[in-house]
């Protein structure tokens, strides 16, 4: 993924060796450690409704390059998460050599996957060269990335969380209007939901569509505080940061929908319901009387929150596959299968907070460059003084 001031790519395929990512352009002197990448790894992997790959996998980084003595020295930085289903795979992922015997290529491709499409475009005949780097594994990568940008935010003051509004029809209405104190309660919740009380009619939800051999979306709304006014731009159709934003978010497997703000409500609400009137006294200088915007105004951010609501579908392997067609024989049947979780909503959100993490890291660095933190600091106050004053 290329963006304006950071850089980043992953590598890796979900029953590999092992995910890698490179990402550049974080400033030096930024103190980060394995333990933090791996604490937002972690929560990556909670949540009710994961499968069994959950059980195997306990997600480690490894940083082996671009810091030294725990701070960035403003060299590429690698991340290495190992897999550890490795061992049960390696003969059949191997590297070089030819198949083993007992290996059975994956040619029935699954409706809502990567499987077809990719092995028309790639003109693969195993499918397996293709669902392994679709796989939504590759989103640890993201994390440990997103985990180091969410690191350098917190040295500017800006906080990112989420937490979820809904999983498939279970829903109820959030009744906390703090979105900090939403993120806190949602990390007390097996679903990251927003009221741990919740939680068990939330299970007994995702245990039926279990049961039915079925999968489930839903919906998670992440946020940003302390982002300052002025971020992205309206010149070009490319530097819009609510443009940014939403392509990040699509990124992420398995995302259909993105909303800033009130999002697609604003097409049933009048221009004097949805826009954000202006205030200003002279301890907060300029202010908005709500937020129905999200956060940006003609492609900038206003310096209100972040938020941005974004809709997962089901995840398209299910215990009771669907229709499909045998790409050798042209024999309709059923769908092939993969181990998979039910629900992935939870584990989504922590995806979500990595990508816009990147986003508005990139976009601040955009914005004042800088080499190292203490420079990145420095502009940082000067341009917060001079919104202060304008």
């Amino acid at each position: 993924m290329s963006l304006f001031s950071l850089r980043f790519l992953t590598a890796g395929e979900s029953h590999g060796q092992g995910i890698t990512a490179i990402l550049e352009g974080i400033p030096a002197n930024l103190e980060v450690s394995e333990d933090y990448i791996n604490r937002e790894l972690a929560r990556r992997q909670r949540g009710y409704g994961r499968g069994g790959r959950m059980k195997i996998e306990k997600d480690r980084v490894r940083i082996l390059s671009g810091v030294r003595f725990g701070k960035t020295i403003g060299a590429p930085i690698t991340l290495w998460i190992e897999n550890r289903d490795w061992e049960n795979w390696k003969d059949k992922m191997a590297v070089a050599g030819d198949p083993p015997p007992s290996y059975v290529p994956f040619t029935r491709p699954r409706p809502g996957h990567a499987d077809l499409s990719g092995g028309i475009k790639y003109n693969q005949r195993d499918l397996r060269n293709i669902l392994e780097r679709a796989s939504a594994r590759e989103t640890s990568a993201r994390v440990a990335v997103g985990a180091v940008c969410k690191r350098f935010l917190e040295e500017l003051g800006i906080r990112v969380g989420s937490y979820v509004v809904n999983i498939g029809e279970c829903s109820f209405p959030i009744e906390e209007g703090d979105l900090l104190k939403r993120h806190e309660l949602a990390e007390k919740s097996e679903v990251r939901f927003p009221d741990p009380s919740k939680d068990s009619e939330f299970k007994n939800y995702i245990d039926s569509v279990r049961e039915r051999g079925e999968s489930a979306g839903g919906m998670f709304e992440v946020f940003a505080l302390g982002v300052p006014p002025g971020l992205g731009s309206h010149i070009q159709w490319d530097r819009r940061i609510d443009g940014r934003i939403a392509q990040a978010m699509m990124s992420i497997q398995a995302m259909k929908a993105v909303e800033i703000g009130l999002g697609v409500e604003s097409a049933v609400r009048l221009g004097s319901e949805v826009h954000d009137e202006i205030g200003y006294d002279q301890e907060r200088g300029y202010f908005r009387y709500s937020n129905n915007l999200g956060g940006t105004e003609g492609g900038i951010t206003n310096g209100m929150p972040i938020l941005v609501r974004v809709t997962m579908k089901p995840i398209p392997t299910l215990k009771n596959p669907l229709r499909s067609v045998d790409i050798e024989t042209k024999e309709g049947l059923r769908a092939g299968k993969e181990r998979t979780d039910v629900v992935a909503v939870p584990a989504a959100s922590v995806v979500g907070e990595a990508m816009l993490s990147i986003i508005l890291a990139d976009a601040l660095l955009e914005k004042l460059g800088g080499d190292f933190m203490e420079e990145v600091r420095e502009r940082f106050d000067n341009y917060i003084k001079h919104v202060g004053e304008f």
